[in-house]
């Protein structure tokens, strides 16, 4: 493909993933192996140059812009070689016009600067949409760090976290026999300090309340050293079931899975009520400190939906604060830098509960925002995440 084709081709991607934030459609991800499987002839380099430009957009633009055209002449006002592209040829884009629109803004939504946590200034917000890193951790039930080390010499120790280690970006993970064999997992650093602040230990009762495919969840059971009880529970049958093929790899053994109900949660949990030594509430949450990641997730969000997303936090925290028994400990956290899903839910919850405090979780990373602690790409190199640990007195 030509680069004006290239091009041309990202305006045409970029336009489906319009459609899908504003519908609630595919991600972004799902939509380009789509689009590239529609266009066999589109070789490495030219899917790798589409993905590319595209994602370029959708970083560029908290708001999204009123057409994938837009993004990209408001791109080519500040990048000749984009410009040089609309040239108008077979298979590129028209010529611009005088009068075109230009997608307007910057690279956050402007209705959400007020959310933001304090902590995340005018300096920490580039890093928001950088690529982010590939990070793994090591199983411990299977190999210690170093043994791993010394077969991806590749490897950047982070000593942050025990079991974390970097990659570069773009390692075929899929394809390392480590990973076959269940000796590393893909799990950000973020996550990983969060899962170091539930301070598991052998023998306890651990409930992971929103487990998901249950990447923290194996994180718990290898620091529980397989002994206990682990509960991973979540209302979505597809992610949940994605667990048992990952902890049969990873060697796990004490945990069980609990499908729940929405809405019926603390009826199908009654038997752990007051039972649980740890409760881990990784909560639904506006994704924000995901970004990176998924950056046009930031034109699925809106203050309705992230009103929404905090009640159901809110529930989420009181239905697991009832699981846990006297002197145990409920860690919550999100993958957010807003504070309404971070400190605010942390300091309603204190207030509304007078037999819980606030507890220090002894990571090394973060910074100390309210009665938890947050996490940034530019401070910390992990995804953001805000998380508190929580004691039942």
């Amino acid at each position: 493909m030509r680069p004006a084709a290239r091009l041309q081709s990202a305006i045409e991607l970029l336009d489906a993933i319009l459609v899908a934030a504003k519908d609630g459609g595919a991600s972004a991800d799902q939509l380009a192996k789509s689009f590239f499987a529609e266009r066999r002839y589109a070789g490495s380099k030219d899917r790798r140059a589409v993905r590319d430009l595209a994602w370029r957009a959708i970083r560029r633009f908290g708001e999204p812009p009123p057409s994938a055209r837009s993004a990209f002449i408001a791109l080519a006002d500040e990048d000749a070689e984009i410009a040089a592209l609309f040239d108008g040829s077979d298979y590129g884009p028209a010529a611009i016009g005088p009068q075109e629109q230009r997608a307007q803004g910057g690279p956050l939504p402007a209705w959400i600067l007020p959310h933001l946590s304090i902590l995340v200034d005018d300096s920490e917000r580039p890093a928001l949409l950088d690529r982010a890193p590939l990070d793994i951790r090591v199983n411990a039930l299977k190999a210690t760090r170093e043994e791993v080390v010394r077969q991806l010499p590749e490897a950047e120790i982070l000593h942050q976290s025990p079991y974390a280690l970097r990659l570069p970006a773009g390692f075929p993970v899929d394809n390392h026999p480590l990973f076959a064999a269940g000796l590393a997992e893909i799990q950000d650093l973020g996550s990983q300090l969060i899962v170091d602040a539930c301070a598991a230990v052998a023998g306890m009762t651990a409930l992971d309340l929103c487990a998901g495919a249950g990447g923290k969840t194996l994180a718990l059971a290898a620091a529980m050293q397989n002994k206990g009880t682990l509960i991973a529970c979540d209302t979505n049958r597809n992610r949940l079931q994605k667990l048992q093929p990952r902890q049969i790899r990873a060697g796990v053994s004490n945990i069980q899975t609990q499908l729940l109900d929405p809405g019926r949660e603390t009826d199908m949990l009654s038997k752990y009520s007051g039972e649980c030594d740890l409760v881990l509430i990784d909560a639904p949450c506006s994704g924000s400190g995901t970004w990176r990641r998924n950056p046009e997730t930031r034109w699925r969000l809106n203050p309705q939906r992230l009103e929404r997303v905090c009640a159901d936090q809110e529930k989420i925290l009181n239905i697991g604060a009832e699981l846990v028994a006297s002197g145990g400990h409920l860690v919550y956290a999100v993958c957010s830098i807003l504070a309404d899903e971070g400190r605010g839910q942390v300091n309603k919850f204190l207030d509304t509960h007078p037999d819980w405090r606030a507890v220090d979780p002894c990571v090394v990373a973060g910074r100390t925002e309210g009665a938890g602690i947050l996490l940034t790409p530019n401070h910390d190199g992990s995804d953001g995440f805000f998380f508190a640990r929580l004691k039942k007195l």
